[in-house]
This record gives C-alpha cells, structure tokens and sequence, in this order.
C-alpha cells in the first residue's frame, strides 16, 4: 500500500516561470497537497553562463525542502530536469519532457544562441500560434510572462542528459500534436520504462498546462498520483 502524496514541486520548462503552473497549482492545492512552483534562476554570472545542472541543483534544493511522500512534476526542460531529480521523489510526473539519452538523437534538431530571446522577441500572434488550445486571456497572460533563456541549458539538454531509470512510479503525459517534443518519442520513452502513459487532448507542447483543457489534465494525474 503506497503512502498518499503529501506535496508536489512542478518544474517549469524553458522560456517559462512557475506561473505556468497556475491551473495544475489550483487543482493541487484544493485536494491539500502542499506544492511548490519555482522560478529557476540564473547563477550569478548571467543567464548564458547557467547550464543544466546549474538548473538540476536548484530543483534538488526546492525538492528537499517538501515533505515526503512527495511527487515532482517537470514540462519539457523541466520535465527532463525531473528525471536527475527523480531519486528524491516518490512519484514522477513528466509533461511533454525533453527525453534523456538515447531518446534525445530523435528530438527535431534546433540551433540555440548564448541568450535564448523569448522575451525579448515574443509577440502576442506568436503566443496565439503556439498556443493554439488556449484562450485569449491565457495567451495574453503567456506573452507577457515568456522569459529569455540560457542557451548552454537547452543545448546540453538537446546533446543527450543521461539519468538513470527512475525506481519511484512513473506518469509520462504527451499531447495530441508537439511539434517540440514529439507524441511517439514521450510513449516510447514510457514504454522503455514500464509507466503510466496519458495522451492528452492538448494540441500543443504547452497545451497540458496552459490549454483550455488543463484542469482536466492536472485532475487525471492527481487522480494517477492518489491512486493506492
């Protein structure tokens, strides 16, 4: 008989902040865990110079600090950040996750700058495009709220981040379409690893978190979550 969750970190993917989070926070919260959506930060010496593990330590910190037994949920980067985290969890949720080695060689190919500008070049047509199951609101509040990037993170995640095959339980979510991180790729990857696979009705790489259907979503893995 498994212990019920007690609390939850959700790891936010590239561009973003713990603001995506808001709806997932929301359904969370009303069953009484106690969760935690933080902004990762830049180190010290600037946003081009924070790489991945740099990311990887602050999301160790902040998992520590939740009482056990305690989930970590991750969306893209974040969802790869939470398989090097996994050993301090009790269950793992991965939301449309940048996969690890080898998986990583089938990810569509991309080129980063020191500086990744989803801030600074982000435009409300843009949001709309990429957000195509979301509402008007959403994707405003999305527009305003798209951060610049590290560069060195995403492509030390692009090159292949090898993690060893979680031993807490394990729900792999993938949207309908992701023209980011492909359905077929995040089913293989939970095939490989004997999870639980959730085809949401998202039709976007974000949709999971920020669609019209993102309570439905977060509902579904609380109910994944709680289940003995």
């Amino acid at each position: 008989m498994r212990n019920r969750i007690r609390s939850a970190l959700l790891v936010h993917g590239g561009g973003g902040g713990g603001w995506e989070w808001n709806v997932w926070k929301g359904v969370f919260e009303a069953a009484r865990l106690r969760v935690a959506a933080p902004d990762l930060q830049a180190v010290p010496q600037g946003l081009a110079a924070t790489g991945f593990d740099d990311y990887a330590a602050q999301v160790h910190v902040a998992l520590e600090a939740l009482p056990r037994p305690r989930a970590l949920v991750g969306a893209s980067l974040g969802g790869l950040l939470a398989m090097r985290c996994a050993a301090g969890a009790d269950a793992l949720v991965l939301v449309n996750p940048m996969p690890p080695s080898p998986w990583h060689a089938q990810l569509p190919r991309r080129e980063w700058p020191e500086i990744v500008p989803w801030q600074r070049d982000a435009r409300l047509t843009g949001t709309q495009r990429a957000l195509p199951d979301a509402d008007e609101a959403t994707a405003l509040f999305a527009f305003r709220h798209w951060r610049d990037e590290s560069g060195r993170a995403m492509r030390e995640a692009q090159a292949g981040i090898a993690v060893l095959r979680p031993a807490c339980r394990v729900l792999c979510i993938a949207s309908m379409v992701d023209d980011d991180v492909p359905p077929a790729l995040t089913a293989a990857l939970a095939t490989s690893w004997d999870a639980s696979l959730l085809r949401a009705t998202a039709v976007s790489h974000v949709g999971p978190l920020l669609g019209r259907g993102a309570a439905d979503c977060a509902a579904q893995a609380l109910a994944w979550l709680s289940a003995r």
